[in-house]
């Protein structure tokens, strides 16, 4: 095999690693199936949950089968913990209630020939009335004015590379370099744009959290859009992915913490400001119908998804699964915190300081989500363990925009292919006016 062609093997495995990272979970041969006995999960405070379980293997109930389970509100230190042995591969589990609105969560374990497998299911108690507890700065639309006024004194000195290899009969691809909000700092992403000639609505793509390359959506963009996939972290996207993997494990391993003390370096700065570069950027294509323009993404994308509305009234939609980085100082007043969890047990002796906690408010997402004035469409499901529904609720009830979220109760930190194309459907009919 050439070096050529090890080089594209390794690529191709890299990116379904990746993927397989952020799908739906793989299957196995004993599954533990976990229930709220209410048929959406929800109840009122003070009403009792059950979960229901049921252990499986080639569809029929394992008998005979011991378990352990725990539950408690998500993320906190579990109430109760106890065992029991499934007479009939079936087990109740009375589990108890919760006063306030927020989330109980039951996690159960089992051994079946040798090999221990796991699942669990989080009831809502009022989901709807979940309040942040992070305050907003009064000096916080004040910070990012300035930031934004600076910002936008720096020329974008864009740099475009058509990538002939991933073009289409429908789409040119180009790599993008553009000045960020300092001189000397860059951006990077990939520009999909249709090649018939005319003016395009825009979609600005933002990326979940960690260090990869990115390969563009032509996909999307043959809906006749314009789409712009960025990276945070001011380095090329079509890079060796052995790079990225290094980097991750290097100098970009625990970004999201770089320079927390300081609210004017922290990493989300350059970060946050660049989404709104990259708008600069869009409005400045000769192919961009001069004001339809939506933000996406997922995880840390979500978040930024978010942000990006709340700092630029020039996004008129927005779509997030399961944002990151909202309500972050949950942990500090007993209750689930948003990724990356900067003030839980295992964080709390480095960053529970006052200025790091002080700084946190200016880049939580609860805050930016207060300025949204974008209609949007969001999505998760209660099972999170990484963007626990708690914080995201928090962020969600404090949106005044119109919005609509569309949870999908079992899914953890993934989305069924059913969802995704929900939200696709969504865009290209908010954008272009086709179903």
């Amino acid at each position: 095999m050439t070096p050529k062609k090890l080089k594209v093997l390794f690529l191709l495995s890299w990116v379904l690693s990746a993927f397989i990272l952020t799908a739906q979970p793989t299957e196995k041969l004993v599954k533990i199936v976990v229930a709220p006995d209410h048929a959406n999960w929800v109840y009122k405070p003070g009403e009792k949950a059950n979960f229901q379980v049921t252990v499986m293997k080639n569809s029929e109930p394992l008998s005979n089968v011991k378990i352990r389970y725990e539950f408690g509100p998500e993320m906190m230190t579990p109430t109760k913990r106890d065992s029991a042995v499934l007479k009939d591969g079936q087990f109740r589990i009375e589990s108890g209630t919760m006063k306030e609105a927020g989330f109980l969560r039951c996690k159960v374990s089992a051994v079946v020939d040798g090999v221990r497998y796991e699942n669990l299911a989080t009831a809502a108690f009022a989901p709807e009335q979940i309040k942040p507890t992070t305050t907003l700065p009064t000096d916080f639309v004040q910070f990012w004015d300035k930031a934004k006024a600076e910002a936008a004194k720096v020329p974008m000195d864009v740099k475009l590379t058509l990538l002939p290899e991933r073009c289409t009969e429908k789409v040119n691809v180009y790599h993008a370099n553009i000045q960020n909000y300092r001189v000397g700092t860059r951006m990077y992403g990939i520009l999909c744009v249709p090649k018939k000639a005319g003016k395009y609505p825009a979609v600005l793509k933002v990326p979940g959290a960690g260090v990869r390359p990115y390969g563009g959506d032509v996909a999307m963009a043959e809906n006749g859009l314009i789409i712009f996939e960025i990276g945070i972290h001011g380095i090329s996207v079509i890079m060796d992915p052995a790079v990225y993997m290094d980097m991750g494990r290097s100098v970009l391993d625990g970004y999201m913490f770089y320079n927390l003390d300081d609210r004017d370096r922290y990493y989300y700065k350059r970060v946050y400001l660049g989404c709104v570069r990259a708008i600069d950027f869009i409005y400045s294509l000769p192919e961009f119908d001069g004001s339809t323009l939506a933000v996406t993404g997922g995880s840390q994308g979500g978040a930024l998804s978010i942000v990006t509305a709340g700092l630029d009234s020039r996004i008129k939609y927005l779509a997030a699964f399961y944002p990151a980085l909202c309500d972050l100082t949950g942990y500090l007043n007993g209750r689930a915190g948003g990724w990356p969890h900067m003030f839980n047990d295992y964080n709390k002796a480095f960053n529970a300081k006052p200025d790091k906690i002080e700084t946190s408010k200016y880049y939580d997402v609860v805050n930016f989500a207060r300025m949204v004035k974008a209609p949007g469409l969001y999505s998760w499901g209660y099972n999170d363990v990484t963007c626990p529904p708690t914080s995201m609720y928090s962020a969600y009830n404090v949106i005044q925009a119109p919005k609509l979220l569309n949870i999908y109760e079992e899914t953890g930190h993934w989305t069924y292919p059913e969802q995704n194309e929900q939200v696709r459907k969504w865009l290209v009919e908010q954008l272009t006016g086709k179903k």
